[in-house]
């Protein structure tokens, strides 16, 4: 069972939807004493970061119950969009920590003359040569595309927690893992049968 975490701010129906087209059991739960069951799940996004950061710590128990979760028990966390930038230390776009559970941070794009933001549409996302990248990118295809939208993005302090790098004006992380914790920058949901292959990867973790 996947457990999208509904903290006011994600995709959720065309994410539990995604899940069902792979055909992976999932559910939407914003209660902390629910998630504290969770097998493993998916940390959503669309917005900014700060106002994601107060929602977390805006319902009583929840980041205790992730943080438990994810670094405790290990179990296997995907943040997608906004929910990949949750996992570094801070952002650019604001001022509030981050989860800080994959070392690195979070930037805005430079601004350059022939170079649109926020980054939108299709765009190839090349696995890196990281072992980790092994668990969530296996059978992504020689080209896999994913489909974009943010104008941040995420660089991790170590290369190894890089698992698929982007370009778009420069090189960026578009996915990273460290153990059992992943996130990816673009939407799987709306990626088609790139996204359905990650999210199935996934699922097998």
């Amino acid at each position: 069972m996947i457990t999208i975490v509904n903290y006011g701010m994600g995709n959720l129906g065309s994410m539990l939807n995604m899940f069902k087209r792979v055909g992976v059991q999932a559910c939407i739960e914003s209660d902390p004493v629910v998630l504290q069951d969770a097998e493993r799940f998916v940390l959503p996004g669309v917005g900014a970061f700060d106002t994601a950061m107060q929602r977390i710590d805006g319902i009583p128990g929840l980041r205790d119950v992730l943080e438990h979760k994810a670094l405790v028990e290990k179990a296997p966390v995907l943040g997608v969009c906004l929910g990949m930038q949750l996992l570094t230390r801070s952002s650019e776009e604001g001022e509030l920590p981050g989860l800080g559970w994959i070392p690195g941070a979070t930037h805005r794009f430079p601004k350059q003359e022939s170079l649109k933001v926020p980054h939108m549409g299709w765009n190839i996302a090349l696995p890196t040569a990281s072992k980790a990248s092994n668990s969530l990118t296996v059978n992504a295809g020689p080209e896999p595309r994913y489909y974009f939208v943010h104008s941040y993005f995420v660089k991790v302090d170590d290369p190894a927690h890089s698992l698929m790098r982007t370009y778009y004006g420069i090189d960026f992380d578009s996915a990273i893992g460290r153990d059992n914790i992943f996130g990816v920058q673009f939407h799987p949901e709306k990626s088609h049968r790139f996204g359905v292959q990650l999210l199935k990867n996934f699922a097998e973790l």
